[in-house]
């Protein structure tokens, strides 16, 4: 039995577009009662400032990397080829930017996970190894949790990388070094003295969005310095978007050559190459053509050019079609991952591209609407 509505109470009901219809997709506005206060001209601009001042951040950090910067990518790298772990401790959000960072360092082959710095005085000390290395957050370089947890780890000998807001800043000036830079290995500094948001508010801003792109540079050029390749990546990463970007295009192919691709030489006629092209019951949008000598590639006849043609002058269709077909059309060789198909379709709006094997000739066939089906392009 449907629940009653207090007295009183307005009653907003949801209902979904009808399919097909003008409106269908399209989201449901919220009432007008249920807005939030309004934001104001003033409130739009501090947005603004905040995030060219976190953009700024990142692209002083990346004019600092240098020899403590390298120092720290070997330590990651002689970790990873030992077959140790990088660990990464941080407590708030300082945490939440290091579990980021350790997925980025696992996906790139190098073994990461995270270590809470109160828990870790509680047992979880047994994670650490010998063959690992730690990296420590803290923006101060004093957080208690982060600082006791560096001081044991340094007793047992393990490396540390210690990511701090002023890092060796601080000592260069005549500053007093925090307690974390004393106690690690190497000490990559962001080079920040206050927030994005201060002096209205002093939650981390800059220091988190400049932390996590210093991570993403450790861990990629990690990564690259240990020959990490794209087959790499796909092993670790076989589902969703990036795992399909990285399949061989010929595992996606439809329209194989030999198998329901006919192969077509350019020196029939049009007529007779439809003729042909059809006999693999259903085509796809384009005839693939070679050289009947070479047994090259040497042309594309598509739906489109044959439209055309038709128009133009039907008597056409008894012209040699190496006459009225795209030549050397731009393919892609056998060897070509997802990826390489989608930024050709994107470049060059191309709706079907040729595959062709190491001699040039052509293997398959690859249709547009293969990428729209899974998602990768849109229709």
């Amino acid at each position: 039995m449907p629940s009653k509505a207090a007295p009183g109470a307005k009653i907003v009901r949801l209902t979904q577009p009808k399919e097909g219809g003008e409106d269908a997709g399209a989201p449901v506005p919220l009432p007008q009662s249920n807005r939030g206060p309004k934001v104001t001209p003033e409130a739009l601009q501090a947005g603004k400032r905040l995030l060219r001042a976190e953009a700024t951040a990142v692209a002083r950090l990346a004019e600092s990397l240098g020899d403590p910067f390298e120092r720290a990518v070997e330590l990651i790298v002689s970790c990873a080829d030992a077959g140790g772990t990088v660990l990464i401790t941080g407590l708030g959000k300082s945490g939440l930017i290091g579990a980021k960072i350790s997925a980025t360092l696992s996906s790139l082959g190098i073994p990461s996970h995270c270590v809470h710095p109160s828990e870790a005085a509680h047992g979880d000390l047994g994670r650490f190894r010998k063959c690992d290395t730690v990296i420590c957050i803290s923006f101060s370089g004093e957080t208690d949790e982060v600082v006791n947890l560096a001081s044991i780890l340094r007793q047992d000998g393990l490396p540390i990388i210690s990511i701090t807001g002023a890092g060796g800043q601080s000592a260069r000036e005549g500053a007093k070094a925090s307690s974390l830079e004393r106690l690690a290995t190497v000490t990559l500094g962001l080079g920040l003295e206050q927030e994005a948001g201060e002096p209205d508010f002093a939650a981390p801003t800059s220091s988190t969005t400049a932390t996590l792109a210093l991570g993403d540079a450790l861990a990629v050029v990690s990564a690259k310095v240990r020959n990490f390749t794209d087959e790499d990546f796909k092993r670790r990463h076989p589902g969703g978007t990036l795992g399909d970007l990285l399949r061989p295009v010929t595992e996606v192919l439809r329209f194989v050559a030999g198998k329901n691709l006919p192969r077509v030489t350019d020196d029939r006629t049009v007529a007779s190459a439809l003729e042909e092209a059809s006999k693999a019951g259903r085509r796809p949008g384009a005839i693939v053509l070679s050289d009947p000598k070479t047994g090259r590639l040497s042309g594309i006849f598509t739906d489109a050019d044959l439209r055309r043609l038709i128009l133009r002058d039907p008597t056409e269709m008894h012209r040699p079609i190496r006459d009225v077909m795209t030549k050397d059309p731009r393919c892609l060789p056998e060897t070509a991952l997802v990826r390489d198909a989608v930024r050709m379709v994107r470049e060059f709006r191309a709706d079907e591209i040729p595959v062709v094997n190491s001699l040039g000739e052509p293997a398959g066939l690859l249709d547009v609407q293969d990428l729209v089906a899974m998602r990768l392009v849109q229709d």
